[in-house]
């Protein structure tokens, strides 16, 4: 059978499991209406499908999920990138494992489909002179060389899908930072009013949560989490911590840093957030001269491989074609071009 129509089978075969399993998942009398209205507030006493991971797929995540202390980290990770689901590391390490497998067998197919395409396969119906050195020693050769395909076929496509999901959480990640970093002293300035009108540091958060909520959502929801926890009975400062935890950026550690200490040794809160605003509004005109900075030698490597060869030829290229046509007939009349 052809290779091609070998990959066409596998491909349907996969796809065919997949969507069954997925109908299964979502069809299953385990899940109650119950379970999706838990998946949709956040409030499930346990795992529902299809959020829920079956046996089979925390066996795979229990492959790459690594030690307690990269587990934490991981679930860290995940949460500073927007995951904060209750299996998030499940699924992130089941998808690691499950990517390894899966886009390793697809790359072994895409390499029997490309090779079957390109006539590199040699063909078994050939008859083959055993007698003959250089044709056995060529038939090694091109099997060989098929091996080497198979295996990078293979091997290429385990990285690949080992590594996707940590590109995309990652990609995420620093997506979700940036945004928050830009809309930060905004926020700040915002919160130096709040409190220098009279109202309290809680407050003062709400306020900023509501103004900044269509601009920023992310920020805005950060700071509704800490009115929140502050609301429940947790303490201010490890609200603070937590939200700390939950964003992992400088100058959100500066901001919370400074809060703590001003509660904790009773300073002027709006003076010392009026401080922390100066600074935290110069370190944006530092990255903001950072970035203008890097555009001349940006440009410049774009001016030499792209902008650089159009001009010369444009400019040389009609002196080249006169040298042709004029120079080179001069020269053969006297001997010296062939």
């Amino acid at each position: 059978m052809d290779n091609s129509v070998l990959l066409a089978l596998g491909v349907a075969v996969v796809a065919v499991l997949a969507f069954m399993y997925a109908l299964w998942q979502y069809v299953s009398p385990e899940r109650t209406a119950a379970d999706r209205l838990a998946e949709f507030t956040g409030g499930a006493e346990r795992e529902s499908l299809p959020t829920r991971l079956n046996a089979l797929t925390r066996s795979a995540a229990s492959l790459s999920k690594g030690s307690v202390d990269e587990l934490a980290q991981t679930r860290k990770w995940l949460s500073q990138a927007g995951f904060r689901q209750r299996n998030a590391v499940e699924v992130y390490s089941a998808s690691r494992t499950v990517g390894l497998v899966a886009v390793a067998l697809i790359g072994l197919l895409f390499v029997l489909w490309f090779r079957s395409r390109t006539g590199a396969d040699p063909n078994p119906d050939a008859t083959i002179d055993a007698s003959l050195d250089v044709e056995s020693t060529i038939t090694v050769a091109t099997r060989l060389k098929g091996v080497v395909w198979y295996l990078f076929g293979v091997f290429g496509g385990a990285t690949l899908g080992y590594y996707a999901p940590y590109l995309y959480v990652q990609n995420t990640l620093q997506k979700r930072r940036e945004k928050i970093l830009s809309a930060f002293p905004d926020a700040l300035d915002l919160l130096v009013s709040a409190v220098e009108a009279g109202l309290g540091l809680d407050a003062g958060f709400r306020r900023v949560a509501e103004e900044m909520e269509i601009a920023a959502p992310e920020l805005s929801l950060e700071l509704q989490l800490v009115n929140h926890e502050v609301t429940a009975g947790v303490p201010r400062v490890d609200a603070l911590r937590r939200l700390d935890e939950r964003i992992g950026i400088d100058d959100v550690t500066s901001l919370v840093n400074v809060l703590i200490q001003a509660e904790r040794f009773g300073s002027s809160v709006a003076r010392a957030l009026r401080i922390h605003s100066g600074h935290i509004r110069v370190k944006r005109m530092q990255r903001a001269e950072t970035k203008a900075a890097q555009v001349s030698p940006k440009l410049t490597v774009v001016m030499i491989l792209f902008i650089l060869p159009t001009l010369l030829i444009v400019l040389l290229g009609p002196a080249l074609v006169k040298v042709k046509n004029i120079l080179f007939p001069v020269a053969q009349t006297h001997g010296v071009a062939p």
